[in-house]
């Protein structure tokens, strides 16, 4: 892996404070900056819209631009997590969005996705969008796509999961059984073309289990792929 700067774009509702344990713990692999885009639940309560997505969008691209122009390799890798993982799918592209140009490609060379709904059946019209435009790992040639699934016995899960997992794997992949992270299905979190990880025993986030993306012990396996 380059020793390179991250940037980390969250998911929905979670706050940077959720990703510290993982943000220590990349800066110590990489001995480079590891920055999470500040936003709070608010800003992720606006994201129903694609102003509220360029708003957040708009900080991301300015802390990768900051990160590439102190970089090493002149390129930064993005992580994003849940909802993140599909905006910087957009942040990627080169074509306009809400007015914006952002060709995240141009800066970054290496994209992980963390448990991210790429598609649905019940997706929100914005990220139905970008699965349509933005088909898949359709940007390849300049960008190495990871995919990070997780596969989780909803009885090692936590009470969060058990409730929710039938109904959000309902809506998302037509089917209430797994697997999936207490969250999303793993079908639906293995982007198209990507390189996808399946982790055995990780939960979506904190809430769903003792295990997840960002725990130090899973971010290493994933890490290292």
């Amino acid at each position: 892996m380059a020793s390179q700067p991250i940037v980390i774009l969250g998911g929905f509702l979670m706050t940077p404070k959720a990703y510290e344990p993982m943000r220590r713990w990349l800066a110590a692999q990489v001995q480079q900056p590891v920055v999470v885009v500040p936003a709070s639940r608010m800003d992720w309560l606006f994201t129903v819209s694609g102003w509220g997505w360029a708003r957040l969008l708009d900080r991301t691209v300015a802390l990768l631009q900051q990160q590439a122009a102190l970089s090493p390799t002149g390129k930064v890798t993005l992580i994003g997590h849940s909802s993140g993982g599909v905006m910087l799918r957009l942040l990627l592209a080169d074509q306009p969005f809400q007015g914006r140009c952002y060709d995240g490609k141009a800066l970054a060379d290496r994209l992980v996705m963390l448990g991210s709904p790429h598609t649905a059946l019940k997706a929100t019209p914005l990220r139905q969008w970008v699965d349509r435009r933005y088909p898949g790992a359709c940007f390849a040639e300049q960008v190495h796509y990871l995919s990070v699934a997780g596969d989780l016995p909803l009885a090692d899960g936590s009470a969060t999961a058990r409730r929710l997992a039938p109904s959000s794997y309902r809506n998302i992949s037509g089917s209430e059984a797994g697997p999936g992270d207490g969250l999303v299905p793993v079908a639906s979190a293995c982007l198209h073309g990507s390189e996808c990880l399946v982790l055995p025993g990780v939960a979506h986030g904190g809430a769903f289990g003792a295990r997840w993306y960002g725990t130090p012990e899973v971010v290493a396996q994933w890490w290292r792929t």
